[in-house]
């Protein structure tokens, strides 16, 4: 899958709540996945706030991309 295709009609800078909600797991998961830094995150303002390439990573870590080098596909 490309990585332009996933997560469309997410923003490109993911909330707790989206995590949750496209891996379909608890609250508690989401929290503690993010505390654990298995899924890397920014902290802004004592929030957790996920960069979509940082989930995609994650979800796909035989297929990881790096973000000085994605480029839109166009």
């Amino acid at each position: 899958m490309a990585y332009s295709q996933i997560f469309v009609g997410y923003k490109d800078i993911l909330s707790p709540e989206d995590v949750r909600e496209i891996l379909s797991v608890g609250r508690a998961a989401v929290y503690k996945l993010l505390a654990d830094g298995e899924i890397k995150s920014l902290m802004v303002g004592g929030k957790y706030r996920i960069p979509k390439i940082y989930l995609w990573n994650y979800m796909y870590p035989n297929d990881v991309v790096d973000a000085g080098l994605l480029q839109e596909e166009g």
